[in-house]
């Protein structure tokens, strides 16, 4: 946070000092404890036989750190997370990528890793939504389903025997995200959580948090249960009921997105641009948060870019974990 680039005054520059400061000794303050820096020692229990991590190493009957980051404990394993690192997938992370090459039988994605991902075609749903055996008719049309520079959001199914991280999305949550933003911010910055498909009610749009550092906002889009369409194929219906697959033989008419829909996914995206320059952790609550205080405090979405907002943005996260420090 000590290097911002922002075109500050005397003044703007002194109450972002001090609003800086102030969060500094408070995080330091919490974090103590699972915080640590090269050489420092982790606190560890013999007798419970622990296992030395990544990050940690033994030296004179002291376990230290050999890593900047956080102490995390899981079992009896113990290892040093580091925060400013390239994002490392695990499974079952949410993702969001871009489609960079149609391949046979996969879709190469740029997912902010190490190395390209891949994305098979019998991992993913079909459009007409049957479970099938994929034939070679779909190869030839997997073009019209993704190509090149296409957004999608997927979820890591794991590394193969070849060495490639491999998705899936074999759910009506993922696939294709069109009508809005991708940002790029610094994976550390979003924190991993059970839900990372969120539905801001208020603003009408959609919010994903990809634990690869990819953020989408986006227009909102209806989810099909598909257990819900399992029930509705079983049930007994009237032979003249529509087939499921009408919809995707008859070309949807586009709709133009709201003004008002434009503007609430331009002022998320811009709370999201001011509390990654801040280098503050990335949640739902946060952003509406910011995006609240804009609202509230008459700014507009340009104005949110501005020096004097990120000040105001710091300061108001200063005081609000001083005051909850102070009721503990």
């Amino acid at each position: 946070m000590r290097h911002l680039q922002l075109s500050l005054n005397k003044g703007q520059k002194l109450r972002l000092e001090r609003a800086l400061e102030q969060l500094e000794s408070l995080s330091s303050k919490a974090n103590s404890d699972a915080s640590v820096t090269v050489a420092d020692d982790i606190p560890v229990n013999y007798e419970d036989a622990i296992l030395k991590g990544h990050g940690t190493a033994e030296m004179d009957g002291r376990v230290v750190a050999t890593l900047c980051g956080v102490v995390e404990r899981v079992n009896k394993l113990v290892y040093v997370r580091s925060l400013r690192a390239r994002y490392k997938p695990e499974i079952g992370d949410i993702i969001i990528g871009r489609v960079l090459e149609v391949a046979p039988k996969r879709w190469r994605l740029e997912i902010n890793f190490s190395q390209d991902a891949v994305l098979m075609l019998s991992s993913m749903n079909l459009p007409d939504g049957i479970q099938r055996r994929r034939t070679a008719v779909d190869e030839l049309n997997m073009r019209s389903i993704f190509e090149e520079n296409d957004v999608i959001c997927a979820e890591v199914r794991g590394f193969q025997h070849d060495g490639a991280l491999h998705l899936q999305a074999r759910s009506q949550k993922y696939g294709k995200l069109k009508t809005g933003q991708l940002l790029t911010i610094p994976p550390y910055l979003v924190k991993k959580r059970k839900q990372h498909f969120h539905y801001l009610d208020q603003y009408g749009i959609d919010l994903i948090l990809g634990c690869n550092g990819f953020i989408w906002v986006g227009e909102h889009v209806e989810v099909k249960d598909d257990m819900v369409e399992d029930v509705l194929e079983k049930s007994p219906e009237p032979q003249n009921a529509k087939p499921c697959n009408t919809p995707v033989d008859k070309p949807l008419e586009e709709t133009r997105t709201p003004l008002a829909t434009r503007q609430n996914i331009c002022r998320a995206a811009n709370a999201i641009r001011v509390l990654s320059t801040l280098g503050f952790t990335i949640t739902v609550e946060i952003i509406m948060e910011i995006v609240d205080l804009s609202i509230s405090s008459s700014v507009d979405i340009h104005e949110m870019l501005g020096a004097e907002f990120y000040v105001v943005v710091a300061e108001n996260e200063a005081a609000q974990r001083s005051s909850s420090s102070r009721k503990r």
